[in-house]
């Protein structure tokens, strides 16, 4: 009866350190990814958002040039994201 409770308390031990363990460290990994990509994600739309209204301020960019600082802002986003996605393409697996 010994030998079946060790049996019992060994295979409790090593599915909790093989399967909950590891499940806890890439949960702590997902929050930190997920809470980091939205504080990016806001910083990038407030940025972005100051450099319209500073482009809006420049004078040689109104009346007929008004939507160029809408071109600009949206090009440079754009540009920001496919260097994030190629930066995400290249990360090494590990």
């Amino acid at each position: 009866m010994a030998n079946e409770d060790d049996l019992v308390a060994l295979l409790k031990r090593y599915v909790r350190q093989e399967t909950v363990d590891p499940l806890r460290s890439v949960g702590r990994t997902l929050l930190f990814g997920v809470l980091g990509s939205l504080l990016l994600g806001t910083g990038a739309v407030l940025l972005a958002v100051g450099a319209l209204r500073l482009l809006q301020a420049w004078e040689p960019l109104d009346d007929g040039w008004s939507f160029v600082p809408y071109l600009i802002v949206a090009v440079a986003l754009v540009a920001i994201c496919g260097v994030a996605l190629r930066r995400i393409r290249r990360a090494p697996d590990g």
